[in-house]
């Protein structure tokens, strides 16, 4: 079994969250499954959310890609910072003058290490793409304010390993798991693995996808953690020292 991996970063990142606009725009703390396939939609030269179909030409042709999001900032933590700008359009306010101030919250210095199933038609075409360096339309994070840096791909090979009591390098859905049982003598290596280093846990409510009656975002909730997860039924693929999971 193989897999595309390549870095995924960048200056800045805004993935917006709809439910708040009142005092600003937010964003979410991680790439999600939507976003992630928007950027691969962009490099193969699918259409958005203007497409006519049913869903966004993009997400009918990617919805089934299997990927495993490995989160390269420390603890999984992304800095956030508010930024102010001014929307002189002229048509963007009812105020006088025309001017909107705009406030939005940008991830500062986002990466990720991107897993790509290279199990179907879709997912060679962007292997071959990405590999060869080439785009249709260029790729950005969430906002063409944010462009994307994508390198160190290549195409790694994967196999099957235990689920039981495991570090995940990875994203995972926390309905699929729980936390295992730490065990001293485990001498099992795995990357960024330090010497008592402090336990962690990161968990948010993520888009995985999108319905098709209004194209609003379904939600899951991930985690990301240093310690030992259990999972359920799900099959785990190392490479590299990583243990992934792929949804």
């Amino acid at each position: 079994m193989r897999a595309l991996k390549f870095t995924l970063s960048g200056r800045n990142a805004f993935f917006k969250k709809p439910e708040v606009n009142t005092y600003g725009y937010f964003t979410y703390g991680q790439i999600h499954k939507v976003a992630l396939l928007g950027i691969l939609g962009a490099i193969v030269g699918y259409k958005g959310y203007g497409h006519t179909g049913v869903y966004p030409e993009f997400y009918e042709k990617l919805k089934d890609l299997k990927i495993s999001i490995v989160p390269g900032n420390p603890q999984g933590y992304i800095q956030k910072k508010m930024q102010m700008f001014n929307n002189t359009v002229g048509y963007a306010s009812q105020e006088l003058g025309g001017n909107l101030i705009v406030r939005e919250q940008w991830l500062e210095n986002p990466i990720w290490d991107i897993y790509i199933l290279l199990n179907c038609e879709e997912a060679d075409k962007i292997a071959e793409m990405i590999m060869e360096n080439r785009c249709v339309y260029i790729p950005y994070l969430g906002k063409n304010d944010h462009l994307a840096d994508i390198c160190n791909s290549e195409i790694v090979e994967l196999e099957t390993t235990s689920c039981e009591n495991t570090v995940l390098s990875c994203l995972y859905l926390k309905k699929d798991g729980k936390l295992g049982i730490a065990d001293d003598e485990d001498e099992d290596e795995w990357e960024d693995d330090e010497e008592d280093a402090p336990e962690f846990k990161y968990e948010e409510k993520l888009p995985i996808g999108i319905d098709d009656y209004l194209n609003l975002y379904q939600y899951e909730t991930f985690c990301y953690t240093n310690m030992k997860v259990i999972l359920k039924e799900k099959n785990i693929l190392k490479t590299e020292n990583r243990r992934l999971v792929f949804y």
